[in-house]
């Protein structure tokens, strides 16, 4: 399922969608990581923005 530009609430933000490549490359930029370790950590611990960053 894509990601729905038209909604307008947190829930979206709040996690990251593995399925869009965007999202975990812009999660690996701003984190300093590769895109294989992002994806290895959301495979560990959720795809929760604030769980990811701790």
């Amino acid at each position: 399922m894509t990601d729905n530009k038209n909604k307008k609430n947190a829930r979206d933000r709040n996690q990251v969608a593995v399925g869009e490549s965007y999202e975990v490359d812009y999660l690996a930029r701003e984190l300093g990581l590769t895109r294989w370790k992002v994806e290895e950590a959301i495979s560990k611990v959720g795809n929760d923005r604030e769980d990811l960053i701790k």
